[in-house]
């Protein structure tokens, strides 16, 4: 399962109606908020009119609901799905209905959060699960803080889709990504991803001023001041712009760890994002203090590193 998934939830879930008592309500909504506010997407049904439900007084929502659903609006965490079926749901179960046609055109990676009244009309599918009963669903017990893959390319995508097609920021820092080099040639391909959602996102790549490691170490720049912005230009540039994106790229005195930083989500990647076959990786999600911290880490006005260059592609 990816270490960031997407779920949809019916309107009932947020509904006080539909629990036994207001406390109830209150505390199974407490179990989803903070996976959604840290791992998650939701899809906002209908080309939004799914979160302007919570705007209108016509059912009793939980105050804590109508503030979750802010929340993730205010993250960009709040997926708008064009209507795939051809009547607006009057109820949860159609609600549901549309959720489950949104899958066969963009599988989710998580499931649908529903309550037992909605649940019961698809007792046997297994991609909706009662709130209630999260602990066992599949998808909800698949969820982990790390994933163990290997280093190919359609791994990372399958991996970063929903990053890479969601986020308004991505922030990737690999102290020798060269896209010149063999293992960082598919880097280009994963990046041009970003570009399926409008507004495009704004892209940081970080890496150091220098090549190897240990006494084999070489500072290109030395004799070259714009080496490094020659090769990311040839190599990226006709991408990015066909792409409809632009990069800027950080060159940095010195640091060792990978990451990609974006505003829905942090990852430590143990190896970069270099490729190679027959080799695993291990890639885990930050919690939100660190993710901020390795961002400021990588700001020229906060950071400890000493910036070397600076450039923008294309």
């Amino acid at each position: 399962m990816p270490l960031l998934a997407d779920y949809a939830i019916t309107p009932d879930v947020f509904d006080v109606a539909s629990y036994s008592t207001r406390g109830e309500c209150e505390a199974w909504l407490q179990t989803i908020r903070e996976t959604m506010l840290t791992e998650g997407l939701v899809r906002d049904l209908r080309d939004g009119e799914w979160g302007s439900l919570f705007g209108s007084a016509d059912r009793p929502w939980h105050p804590r609901g109508t503030e979750l659903v802010k929340k993730l609006e205010k993250q960009g965490r709040l997926v708008r799905h064009e209507p795939e079926r051809s009547a607006p749901p009057a109820h949860d179960r159609q609600w549901c209905a549309e959720a489950l046609a949104t899958h066969a055109t963009q599988p989710f990676t998580g499931g649908v959060i529903v309550t037992e009244s909605v649940k019961s009309a698809y007792a046997k599918n297994p991609l909706i699960a009662r709130i209630d009963r999260l602990a066992g669903a599949p998808w909800w017990a698949a969820r982990s803080p790390s994933v163990g893959l290997q280093r190919t390319r359609h791994e990372y995508e399958a991996q970063l889709d929903a990053v890479l097609r969601c986020s308004n920021s991505l922030v990737f820092i690999d102290p020798h990504l060269d896209p010149a080099k063999r293992g960082y040639r598919d880097f280009g391909a994963l990046l041009t991803r970003a570009g399926q959602q409008a507004p495009v996102p704004r892209i940081e790549i970080h890496r150091v001023c220098y090549e190897g490691s240990g006494p084999g170490r070489r500072f290109p720049m030395r004799d070259d001041p714009t080496c490094f912005e020659r090769v990311f230009r040839n190599e990226l540039a006709s991408r990015l712009r066909a792409a409809g994106l632009r990069a800027e790229v950080f060159v940095w005195d010195d640091f060792h760890d990978r990451y990609l930083i974006s505003n829905l989500i942090g990852i430590s990647l143990s190896n970069g994002f270099d490729t190679r076959a027959n080799q695993t990786t291990t890639w885990s999600r930050l919690g939100r203090d660190d993710r901020d911290a390795v961002r400021r880490e990588f700001h020229p006005a906060t950071g400890p590193h000493r910036l070397q260059a600076r450039f923008k592609i294309p």
